[in-house]
């Protein structure tokens, strides 16, 4: 692990942290992004070593990783509730409400957190804030008219409590880019979000905006990574922070192919 950067450690020990979480037989929802690739390949070990679970992925590339590792994946059709949903977060501020979407899965990530008994986010110590709102906050719209819901939600942001009213179409190279589900997103560049809940519900209130990037009182605990190995854990319910640490082990070169 020597040769990880301090950053792809934080993510690493924060994923093999939260890998505890999950226990045999749970219906487990595996999140997106790199730090949650992170935990699939930490899952896939354990399976490998006998413990029993089913994935319920948020994207197709988290599906393909799950599979590859030995996971066994399953709708959340046919799983219908989940014990657990571990994923990463863009940001996370002190009442652990979350700016989540930078990958571009934030709604089937939305759906599969809501569905779950806890929600366990792991992030590297930087994406801890005061106020949410530097990261840019992720809105998927449907591609139909999609110029007119990106003014209608400029004009709404006039009287939200935002510092930056900015938006943008997500691309990908030359073409706008496509969430699994076929829709657009848009990146609103809002700077700081004085009130993360009341913006939420304003949001999906506009024609065309299929759900928004905030996760308000979805996250149960935050397990945060730091590059020496040390991880804190916050539990919102039980009002605890406990702390943790990992040593690196040179063999654990399992991890160094996974990127951003």
């Amino acid at each position: 692990m020597s040769d990880l950067s301090p950053i792809d450690k934080a993510k690493f020990v924060a994923a093999k942290q939260a890998a505890d979480y999950v226990e045999d037989g749970m219906r487990v929802g595996l999140g997106t992004g790199s730090t949650a690739a992170w935990l699939v390949k930490c899952l896939g070990e354990k399976v490998a070593g006998g413990l029993s679970i089913r994935g319920v992925p948020t994207s197709t590339r988290t599906a393909e990783l799950a599979r590859e590792v030995g996971i066994e994946v399953m709708s959340l059709d046919e799983a219908k509730w989940l014990d657990l949903t571990i994923d990463g977060a863009d940001e996370c501020d002190g009442n652990l409400n979350l700016i989540k979407g930078g990958g571009g899965a934030l709604l089937q990530e939305k759906i599969v957190a809501t569905a779950s008994d806890r929600m366990v986010v792991i992030a590297d110590a930087a994406k801890q804030v005061e106020t949410l709102g530097a990261f840019p906050l992720p809105l998927e719209v449907i591609p139909f008219g999609w110029q007119t819901t990106k003014t209608l939600v400029e004009e709404t942001l006039v009287g939200m409590d935002v510092l930056g009213r900015s938006t943008s179409l997500r691309m990908n190279g030359e073409a706008p880019y496509y969430t699994d589900e076929g829709n657009h997103i848009l990146d609103l560049h809002l700077n700081r979000i004085g009130n993360a809940r009341q913006l939420s519900l304003v949001l999906n209130q506009i024609p065309g905006v299929v759900e928004n990037g905030l996760f308000i009182d979805i996250c149960d605990v935050l397990v945060i990574g730091y590059g020496d190995g040390r991880v804190e854990q916050r539990d919102i319910n039980a009002g605890t922070v406990t702390e943790a640490r990992h040593e690196f082990i040179e063999t654990d070169n399992l991890f160094t192919d996974i990127g951003d």
